[in-house]
């Protein structure tokens, strides 16, 4: 996997780079595991804006991802890596032994004919899903449940990679790639290895259009604003706005802390940006 570069035949072009998907095997999703999901451009069930700065963007057909892995037991075959446009990383169509089929997210290492499975004696090899009580210390993972069968919500970029640090009881520390280290229980499930498409944080946008294609629509300062948009708006000429960092709606912006979530609060053991 790799960056190409385009010839700089526009003031777009000068700059652009892209992915060149050497890895991808297949241009087309399995039509089975495809389906149509509508973008809400932002906007809630009242077609009021509640996330501005969005709309527009590319169709896109959503692929159906295993991120429960709950194959148990039964071995599959890596049948394809293919591009998904929802999200960064790639995907893998795994062809199970049972016959069923199956999208899943690609780890590093993982190649077409490659055998994964998910199962509590599983190898330590990169695509099989384990427990973290089976799991040694130190091992990278990703795609980690937060609830016991609920799924994997944790570690699911593209680049991502968690790393097992230690067990304690039922309780496993995971060092996620923030920095915060936090607890699990052992019983939930991850899967061995990095994800895919490592370099996607380098990939220079270029242009405007492209973004747009993304669902983005342009991003207006505050300080561009009128007072009555927003609270830093307003003033002859360019200003700072004379005082802090504030949202639209007179919140303070910009370093204050807005976790809210106080039941979760007991299983952050390192918060991240801290050493």
């Amino acid at each position: 996997m790799g960056i190409k570069k385009y010839k700089p035949t526009s003031p777009g072009r000068r700059n652009m780079t892209a992915s060149d998907r050497a890895a991808v095997t297949a241009e087309r999703p399995l039509k089975k595991l495809v389906s149509f999901r509508h973008s809400a451009t932002g906007r809630n069930a009242n077609g009021r804006i509640t996330s501005r700065f969005r709309g527009g963007g590319h169709k896109r057909l959503y692929r159906q991802i295993d991120f429960r892995r709950d194959k148990y037991g039964v071995p599959g075959k890596i049948a394809s890596i293919e591009y998904d446009p929802n999200r960064t990383c790639y995907i893998a169509l795994v062809h199970y032994a049972d016959g069923d089929k199956r999208y899943i997210l690609a780890p590093n290492g993982v190649k077409v004919g490659s055998t994964i499975i998910s199962s509590r004696d599983a190898d330590i090899t990169a695509g099989n899903s384990l427990p973290l009580r089976a799991m040694p210390s130190g091992t990278e993972i990703h795609n980690i449940e937060l609830k016991i069968g609920g799924g994997g919500q944790l570690v699911r970029t593209a680049g991502a990679v968690a790393r097992l640090m230690a067990r304690d009881g039922d309780w496993a520390m995971v060092r996620l790639p923030s920095g915060e280290v936090r607890k699990v229980h052992a019983d939930c499930r991850a899967t061995v290895g990095s994800l895919s498409n490592s370099e996607h944080g380098n990939i220079k946008i270029g242009k405007a259009g492209r973004t747009r294609w993304l669902g983005r629509r342009p991003h207006n300062r505050g300080v561009t604003m009128n007072p009555v948009d927003h609270p830093m708006g307003g003033g002859e000429g360019r200003t700072s706005g004379g005082g802090h960092p504030r949202t639209p709606w007179g919140k303070p912006t910009k370093g204050l802390r807005t976790r809210k979530n106080k039941r979760t609060q007991v299983f952050i053991v390192t918060r991240r940006g801290r050493k």
